[in-house]
């Protein structure tokens, strides 16, 4: 017959392999699955946005503006995130903490279009110190050819 000792330990083990296997889960990356796009809608443009991950940039989430409005925020630890917009001039602009020239595009899209939109971070633009060391995200968007976006966005996060 087991004691109350033998139960304790035997409970122990069991809690502390319940923790390790959660510990294993949680270190390994998470895909998410692949949802299929449905095809643009008639009259609509498509945009993407995405990052491409880098463990020496910000893991900050980056939020992109069309045309003043808050349109997407795109982590480097997300799949790329595409908006059905109106054909016409869209301002694409990241809010950013460094302001620097060429941070934003003006774009025209017609009807049937995708254009693809990378958010790129630059951890140096807004930064300094001489003990303590900072640095702020200055994001900047850039359009990409679509077969180079289109590989990029294929990369695993």
């Amino acid at each position: 017959m087991p004691t109350c000792l033998d139960l304790a330990k035997r409970l122990q083990y069991i809690v502390g392999f319940a923790a390790l296997l959660v510990l294993a889960g949680c270190a390994v990356p998470q895909q998410m699955a692949a949802v299929p796009v449905g095809p643009i809608p008639p009259g609509q443009a498509r945009i993407w946005f995405y990052r491409v991950y880098d463990p020496s940039l910000s893991p900050n989430t980056a939020n992109v503006d069309l045309n003043g409005a808050r349109a997407v925020s795109v982590s480097p630890h997300t799949p790329p995130i595409y908006r059905d917009v109106a054909p016409g001039r869209y301002h694409i602009a990241p809010e950013s903490f460094g302001i620097d020239v060429h941070q934003a595009r003006d774009v025209d899209v017609l009807a049937g279009q995708e254009i693809y939109v990378k958010v790129l971070d630059d951890p140096t633009w807004a930064s300094g110190g001489d003990f303590n060391e900072y640095h702020r995200d200055t994001f900047y968007v850039w359009l990409m050819p679509p077969q180079l976006a289109k590989a990029e966005m294929a990369m695993p996060i």
